[in-house]
Parts: C-alpha cells; sequence; structure tokens
C-alpha cells in the first residue's frame, strides 16, 4: 500500500433501504397508544356516566318513597344527574316504586346513540291516605 491511504480507514457501507423505518415505527407506535388512550378515556367516561344515572335513580327512589308524585321524582332524578337529557320513567307497583333513569353518552363523538341506564326500587312508605281513596282513620280512633 501506498503511504496515502495507510492513516484513512474504509467508513462502513450504510443500507439505504432503511432509512426513516426508526421513525416510521414510532408514528405508527404513536398512533396505537393516542387510541389506546382515547379507548380508556371513553371507557372512563361511559363509568362515570353510568355512576350519574345510578346516583339519580337511587335519589328518585328514594323521594319516590317518600310519598311525592311522580313530577317530583322525575324532577329529583333530573336535579341528580345535572339535566334535562336524562329519560326518567316511575313505575309503582304493590307497594313498591322503581325508577329507571337512562341518559346519554357523552364523551365520546363516535358514542352516538349509546346510552348508560340504571335502576333503583325502594318499598313506597304509606301516605296516609287509605287504598280506597278515603283518608285512613286516625291511629286509636275507635271504630
Amino acid at each position: 500500500m501506498s503511504a496515502g491511504h495507510r492513516g484513512r480507514r474504509r467508513r462502513p457501507v450504510r443500507p439505504t433501504g432503511d432509512r426513516g423505518a426508526v421513525t416510521a415505527e414510532l408514528a405508527v407506535g404513536m398512533v396505537a397508544v393516542a387510541l389506546v388512550l382515547l379507548a380508556v378515556l371513553a371507557t372512563g367516561a361511559a363509568g362515570v356516566a353510568q355512576l350519574r344515572c345510578l346516583d339519580a335513580a337511587r335519589t328518585a327512589a328514594r323521594v319516590a318513597a317518600l310519598g311525592e308524585p311522580d313530577a317530583a321524582v322525575v324532577a329529583a332524578a333530573h336535579r341528580a344527574i345535572g339535566g334535562r337529557s336524562a329519560h326518567v320513567e316511575v313505575a309503582r307497583s304493590q307497594g313498591w316504586v322503581t325508577v329507571r333513569v337512562t341518559a346519554p353518552f357523552v364523551g365520546w363523538s363516535g358514542a352516538d346513540g349509546l346510552r348508560a341506564r340504571a335502576s333503583a326500587t325502594s318499598w313506597a312508605e304509606p301516605t296516609g291516605a287509605h287504598p280506597t281513596g278515603a283518608a285512613a282513620p286516625p291511629v286509636g280512633a275507635g271504630s
């Protein structure tokens, strides 16, 4: 070898087909992470909506158990859920009252039509009215 070539080192040859591969993998990985994060947040929002419906149903069932009219029961459910977007049903049967609350799932634009649902049942306290509609006699009154 000549003296001019002795001190130089040859550079390794890089394959040109892999340039940018790490950047592409990172981009795909970031999209996957974003989708997983979106799914976790949507699941959390659905859980919160379910808990709000359950809380509203329980509150309304307590109000109904006190003998309040259905309009007051529905108003209590709407106050508890924080808006009028919820649908509230009140069903009374043989001394029991069941309140069903359904509210739209808000928090993800792809969730149109999804709704959270909950129901609560309670024993209705006597309201003082006799089953025939006449006032009940006072306690201790003779017959």
